[in-house]
This record gives C-alpha cells, sequence and structure tokens, in this order.
C-alpha cells in the first residue's frame, strides 16, 4: 500500500489516502457520468481528510444511501460513501496528486441498472 495526497480543485479540501491501486472504477449513474470521476474503494480508517473538513457539503439522491461529498468553493467531488458499501470511502481517483487513472485499467460499473449490477458484482467477487 501507498500513501497519497489528495485534494479539490481550490484546495480547500485536502485529505490523505492509504490503497494499493490496481484498477480503477468507473460508474454510469446519473451522477458519475457528469462528473466524470474514477474510483477505488478504501476502508473507513484509509482516508484521512487534513484539511477543509468544514469546507465539505453532502448530497444525496435516489435512496439516499450514498453520501456524495463535495466542496463547497470549487464543487468538486473528492470522496463519496458508496451505496454498495457505505461503510467505505469510494475516492476520486482523479484528484490524488500525481496519479494518472488512464495509467490503470478500468472496469464499468452500470449504475443505470443498479440492481442487476450490484446482483452480478456480488456473485463473481
Amino acid at each position: 500500500m501507498s500513501l497519497y495526497k489528495g485534494s479539490c480543485h481550490c484546495g480547500s479540501i485536502q485529505f490523505e489516502v492509504e490503497f494499493s491501486l490496481t484498477k480503477t472504477v468507473t460508474c454510469n449513474c446519473s451522477i458519475c457520468s457528469k462528473t466524470g470521476a474514477a474510483y477505488t474503494s478504501v476502508q473507513d480508517d484509509k482516508l484521512q481528510i487534513t484539511e477543509g473538513k468544514d469546507q465539505l457539503s453532502l448530497y444525496q439522491f435516489g435512496s439516499k444511501t450514498a453520501k456524495h461529498y463535495f466542496c463547497e468553493q470549487c464543487g468538486i467531488h473528492p470522496f463519496l460513501r458508496p451505496r454498495i458499501s457505505p461503510e467505505l470511502w469510494a475516492v476520486n481517483l482523479r484528484c490524488i496528486e500525481g496519479l494518472d487513472v488512464n495509467d490503470y485499467p478500468s472496469k464499468m460499473f452500470d449504475g443505470v441498472n443498479w440492481e442487476q449490477t450490484v446482483e452480478a458484482w456480488i456473485k463473481h467477487k
């Protein structure tokens, strides 16, 4: 595992996260397709918000299970608590310093067909 630093666009939100990256996950749901994020999931204790916790806004929609966090200043979406595993963090890899998501294979999560996709993912884990 490696320790990475990340931030929103304006730098108000800064964080450190520890993970080993082998692939990224993208999603075609209504919010992910508009933000263009690429994710990796980490355990709760692997993400530390080091600056700007008070600058985070919460956005929820649909089932209101997922918790999407955005910077109040620049609107960038650095991480979320995903609906599929709300005890984890899904980190937007595009917010990590010096990391090019194009250097890693990507897996598509079909969030448009969420229920069927989750059932298929659980079977193949």
